[in-house]
């Protein structure tokens, strides 16, 4: 009997030890990509879009792991992958301009933007600054006179408290008309929908929101659309949206979607994920997925990336300080 439960035990041994380096060998294999959030909303979307094209498009041969991670709009991830995976060549994390301006707010602990690697953006969607059909102003001139003349006689909204991507938009626009930002009205709702309501329900006039949140209310002819925080015009049912800059405002305000990875991950992990992504970029089965949740092309890959995002933070701080929402 022992001679037969010492080999049965040994046999178990060597299977469990095979099954333990199976097992390992099979996780090194598999990409993940952190949704730092619970599902649902912008990051998850960020996660999908690069599950689902590069599965799509060949790119990956198994399917993606989506884990999620909500915390401080981002900061738990931030710090499990500075503190826990820095090195995971298989992991990549959802990031958006929002990381940035949190970043820029020191609302990350102890960490900045120089502490993981920047990868890549796939996607992106464009600030706005919109206000009703039947407004007084009809170009973003008018509009800002007016807020020259009474900064508190408009009652500008969006979703989030001041410091949120949504009053950064407000804030750099009026900063460009020579308007202190802190003199601004403004008000804060949950999200871009109840915003919306606000504008349409007059319970406030302007509206600084995201373009791809406006096609319904476009079509209808609810709202007019006084400027695109845009590089230059976008096609489609935008393309008659005037940008700030063309209109003598040096604002730009572009939501991308992109991705990070640990600060010591190796640089061939790090480039064979840059090129990936942009090989994604390229495909017409991407293309057609992105715009259907309605983003515009961005391709920003690699060091290119990482030095955007960088600098991005560091203007994010200097208008922070400017206005005394950081010392």
């Amino acid at each position: 009997m022992k001679p037969y439960t010492s080999l049965s035990l040994a046999l178990g041994s060597v299977l469990l030890g095979s099954l333990l380096l199976s097992s390992s060998v099979q996780a090194a294999d598999n990409n993940e990509c952190i949704a730092p959030a619970k599902p649902g909303g912008g990051y998850d979307l960020t996660c999908r879009l690069a599950a689902n094209g590069l599965l799509e498009a060949g790119l990956i041969e198994d399917p993606m792991l989506v884990t999620y991670m909500p915390g401080g709009i981002g900061a738990v991830a931030y710090n499990h992958i500075n503190g826990v995976r820095t090195d995971d060549p298989n992991l990549i994390v959802a990031a958006s301009t929002g990381a940035a301006v949190n970043l820029a707010l020191g609302k990350f602990g102890q960490y900045d933007a120089d502490e993981v690697r920047w990868l890549g953006a796939i996607g992106v969607d464009y600030g706005a600054i919109v206000v009703k059909a039947d407004a007084p102003w009809q170009n973003l001139d008018e509009l800002m006179n007016a807020l020259k003349e009474d900064p508190s006689s408009v009652a500008l909204g969006a979703g989030g408290t001041v410091g949120s991507q949504d009053w950064m938009k407000a804030a750099l626009t009026a900063r460009a008309a020579d308007i202190d930002p802190r003199s601004l009205r403004y008000v804060a709702f949950e999200g871009g929908g109840e915003s919306l309501a606000a504008l349409l329900g007059n319970h406030i006039q302007v509206f600084t929101g995201d373009l791809s949140e406006l096609r319904s209310q476009l079509e209808s002819g609810d709202i007019r659309v006084l400027a695109a925080l845009s590089e230059e015009r976008v096609g489609g049912p935008y393309a008659d949206i005037p940008t700030a800059a063309e209109q003598g405002y040096d604002v730009t305000w572009p939501i991308w979607r992109g991705y990070y990875m640990g600060p010591e991950v190796s640089d061939e992990a790090y480039n064979a994920w840059s090129e990936r992504l942009q090989k994604l970029s390229e495909s017409d089965s991407f293309a057609d997925l992105r715009e259907a949740q309605g983003l515009f092309p961005m391709a920003l890959f690699g060091d290119e990336f990482d030095s955007y995002v960088k600098q991005q933070v560091t203007q994010f701080k200097g208008l922070a300080q400017e206005v005394g929402l950081t010392k």
